[in-house]
């Protein structure tokens, strides 16, 4: 019996799990817009910086601690500053891309649900840079804060005035924080182990990172959050249960055991839209 319901639980997971072929074009369309779209709202330099005065104003209204108190910590060490924009450069896609290998293979009741906020995450994310280009921290005199990357390395961008590969005005929201929070809302809600809430690890150090690297104010990390917060919401109808059959155990007049399942239960089961019974 137990083998049987092994094999059926295969069997259902091989059906919810999309084809291969198709997600891995809807991943590389998801990254490829993500770079594409960034360029394309790209050349709105005037607007980015008087965006990020206004978003320095705000902080400070809202008496939000300055970047500058994280950048000062990782200034203390320099293998602490180069740990920081090795993390920001190079941590973000992989991440993402093994957290969504991960939600394919092994929870994929839970895969198109998660797919599906980093799509809408990246795109709304990619209109909010359209209409509301900002200059990140990094590049405004006066704050007190360095670009890291430019000053320690690794860094990926270059120049703003020449760099052709990067839109370095699309700060708002953080999609490196973003993405972050969905890794770590992902993985908590799909496991049950009782370590899973330091998922939540993931996002904090990335917005440390973003903030002491001086590419991100809070501010875009907490929008960011925001979006995360809604979408979670406006998603969480939008995944497959695990459906479990009720089954009893009796005993025979010969002694030995065999499984019966509570067929009402099932019919119920049914009804409500769970797993439809096999014909015979």
């Amino acid at each position: 019996m137990n083998a049987g319901a092994g094999i059926g639980e295969r069997e259902r997971t091989t059906r919810l799990r999309p084809r291969a072929w198709t997600e891995l074009l809807l991943v590389l369309g998801l990254f490829l817009a993500y770079k594409i779209g960034r360029l394309a709202v790209d050349g709105r330099v005037g607007a980015a910086f008087a965006d990020a005065d206004l978003i320095w104003q705000i902080e400070r209204a809202l008496r939000l601690p300055d970047e500058d108190s994280v950048q000062h910590v990782l200034l203390s060490a320099e293998a602490l500053v180069r740990a920081a924009n090795v993390f920001y450069a190079v941590v973000h896609f992989p991440a993402t891309i093994a957290f969504l290998v991960f939600m394919y293979w092994f929870r994929p009741e839970h895969y198109i649900r998660f797919r599906r906020i980093l799509a809408w995450l990246t795109a709304i994310g990619l209109a909010i840079h359209f209409v509301f280009p900002l200059a990140p921290p990094r590049m405004i005199r006066g704050l007190g804060l360095i670009d890291t990357a430019a000053a320690y390395g690794p860094s990926v961008y270059g120049p703003p005035q020449t760099d052709t590969l990067s839109n370095q005005y699309a700060a708002m929201p953080s999609l490196h924080v973003g993405w972050a929070l969905v890794i770590a809302a992902g993985l908590i809600h799909a496991t049950r182990s009782r370590w899973r809430w330091l998922w939540l690890a993931h996002p904090l150090v990335t917005m440390l990172v973003v903030a002491g690297t001086a590419n991100h104010y809070w501010l875009d990390g907490v929008v960011a959050a925001i979006l995360v917060g809604v979408l979670l919401v406006a998603t969480s109808r939008q995944e497959h249960p695990s459906p479990s059959v009720p089954v009893q155990v009796r005993r025979t007049g010969d002694g030995t055991r065999e499984a019966v399942v509570n067929t009402a239960a099932v019919i119920v089961h049914t009804a409500e839209g769970g797993v439809q019974p096999a014909k015979p």
